[in-house]
């Protein structure tokens, strides 16, 4: 199998599921950290998104990220789901995911789709399960152009509602700020380049408003506080460095704001269990 094929596997994937056939009632956020999801729902539902509630009676089309918390409620018989779940990087020779405003904190990520539409979707979805199937090599290249047609097709939509509560789209925007700023500091590709801001209170004086303000924000929309989400983007940046490069432990801690080597293997070894040497040998056998 070709090396960029081997790539693609894992970055991907889609799927269907008859609730008639599933347990049904109450459905948790997708819990994979770093993957985006397009959903297409048939059947009455309430969804549960940040902190409103949005509610559709048959079909719906909907656009969900790593960073906002949301979960579904299903109402009535009849009920179906097309998804297809991928991360940043398979989307990113094509564009930049968190550009769309689908995917952005402070966007509204439920279309209501008429009969019309969502048979129009339906087809993109069946059209990914085959091409999925299929030996064709250059598939996931048409599976990524099946994404944009799905992103494309639901801008030129009216989503469902608005967020009202200005309290709420505050949160939403300082959230959406504070992830393009974090996200802006990725990836490193040189061992000259250095994470700039590591400290909430960085953040903050960044985004003009006070520490526990940014903090009281991320914590409602995300469920995390601004160190936890800080310290979950450098963990992800350093295991791909580990995993992709050859620079050594002190050059990889000092690229993401470490001064001192060993502070950097005691921040890992807390989170991977396993210390950097460690993690960077296991993943070469």
């Amino acid at each position: 199998m070709p090396e960029s094929l081997k790539k693609e596997i894992g970055q991907f994937n889609v799927f269907y599921i008859d609730y008639d056939n599933h347990d049904k009632g109450y459905c948790q956020s997708y819990r994979r950290r770093g993957f985006y999801k397009i959903s297409l729902l048939e059947g009455e539902t309430k969804l549960f998104y940040a902190d409103k509630t949005m509610t559709f009676k048959r079909y719906a089309l909907l656009f969900s990220n790593p960073n906002i918390p949301y979960s579904w409620e299903l109402t009535g018989n009849n009920h179906t789901s097309f998804f297809c779940v991928f991360t940043e990087e398979f989307i990113r020779q094509f564009g930049m995911i968190k550009t769309y405003a689908v995917f952005k904190p402070g966007s509204y990520p439920l279309f209501e789709l008429s009969e019309e539409q969502f048979r129009a979707f339906k087809d993109i979805f069946l059209a990914m399960q085959r091409e999925i199937a299929s030996d064709f090599l250059y598939k996931y290249d048409v599976l990524r152009t099946k994404v944009l047609d799905l992103i494309h097709a639901a801008l030129r939509l009216q989503p469902v509602g608005k967020l009202p509560n200005k309290e709420a789209n505050s949160a939403l925007r300082i959230t959406s700020l504070f992830t393009e700023l974090l996200e802006r500091q990725f990836p490193i590709e040189s061992t000259l380049q250095q994470m700039e801001l590591r400290r909430p209170a960085e953040f903050a004086n960044h985004l003009s408003i006070h520490v526990n303000h940014l903090n009281h924000s991320l914590k409602e929309v995300t469920g995390r506080t601004t160190s936890q989400l800080i310290a979950d983007r450098i963990i992800r940046e350093a295991r791909s460095l580990l995993q992709h490069t050859e620079w050594n432990i002190a050059e990889v801690a000092w690229c993401l704001g470490f001064e001192e080597a060993s502070n950097f293997i005691t921040f890992f070894k807390g989170r991977e269990k396993l210390s950097p040497k460690s993690y960077r040998n296991s993943k070469i056998e």
